[in-house]
């Protein structure tokens, strides 16, 4: 079949924190703490945050002029399936780009305690149709946002 429109992929990043599980958890739960590495640094229309398990979350963003699609609108839509404090986050998540979603994912987080903090396992199960730059970008986009992540915590 030579004309599939939607990809699916599965890719995995690890990452180490040099602070404890509470603290990078923390990044994730708490609404400003969790919008300083996610979505700051872009023109933020929408931020609302429902931390809880069936809790909804609504990120509508602009891509800044530096980027290929300067002024487009983002959309990701996100809904919390587990959370078990300082341990694990598993959502399931939307994209919209320029107002036609593209991907729909699950990812989960594994926060791991480790002597020197905490080891991030991070796995996002992802189908990808035309228009959302596939797999590859995505990978991109959260290697791009955890290493933002890793400067939030530093601050």
């Amino acid at each position: 079949m030579s004309d599939q429109t939607v990809t699916h992929s599965t890719f995995a990043i690890e990452r180490r924190y040099p602070a404890a599980p509470d603290a990078v958890f923390a990044a994730f739960a708490d609404k400003e703490r969790k919008r300083r590495w996610y979505v700051e640094d872009r023109s933020v229309e929408q931020f609302d945050m429902d931390f809880r398990v069936g809790g909804t979350d609504i990120a509508r963003v602009r891509m800044g002029e530096a980027t290929p699609f300067p002024g487009t609108e983002l959309v990701y839509r996100t809904t919390y399936q587990d959370i078990v404090p300082d341990r694990r986050i598993v959502y399931a998540y939307s994209l919209t780009f320029a107002g036609k979603i593209v991907s729909a994912s699950l990812v989960t987080f594994e926060f791991l305690p480790v002597d020197s903090g905490t080891d991030v396992l991070f796995t996002e199960q992802g189908a990808y149709w035309e228009g959302s730059g596939g797999p590859q970008m995505r990978e991109q986009g959260w290697r791009a946002l955890l290493e933002k992540l890793g400067v939030s915590l530093a601050e």
